[in-house]
């Protein structure tokens, strides 16, 4: 899976003040810090404007909020959590060249986690030269070298 790269302020402190020499563990500081910049990404990410409602996305797709939400446990569509209710999903993945593979890519990566197939479809890879698989999609890299991609990281 990807890796998270925490930059910040604990960061920059002395391996000694951030880490007893005798624990295999971060400090309870660093770990508060890092769950606070998820928490914060997340935040963002739901808020971004390529977020859209269940219901902006049934009315996208000529479906009902009951389908998009079915689709949502099924991995045929990215839907994360909403933090008042319901799902925001990134309105790109209804575009014709994505669409057909939120599924697939959702079945070689095991799982139906929104956040996790978000990660994935966002996150650079250096098997594609440094873009992201959903760039890549964009850019025409066949479909078959994303899911193959997508096994790998699976494994």
């Amino acid at each position: 899976m990807n890796t998270f790269t925490l930059i910040s302020s604990v960061a920059s402190e002395s391996p000694r003040e951030l880490h007893d020499d005798q624990s295999p563990y971060a400090p309870a500081s660093q770990t508060a810090a890092l769950l606070r910049s998820g928490a914060q990404y997340r935040r963002d990410r739901i808020a971004a404007a390529d977020m859209i409602s269940t219901d902006d996305a049934s009315e996208l797709t000529g479906t009902n909020r009951v389908t998009i939400n079915a689709w949502i446990k099924r991995g045929r569509v990215i839907g994360v959590e909403h933090l008042r209710r319901g799902y925001k999903l990134p309105q790109w993945q209804f575009e014709p060249v994505i669409f057909p593979l939120i599924q697939p890519i959702a079945e070689c990566l095991g799982t139906t986690d929104g956040w996790q197939l978000l990660d994935f479809l966002e996150t650079p890879s250096p098997s594609l030269d440094g873009l992201t698989p959903r760039s890549a999609i964009e850019q025409g890299v066949p479909g078959e070298r994303i899911l193959a991609l997508a096994t790998a990281e699976a494994h």
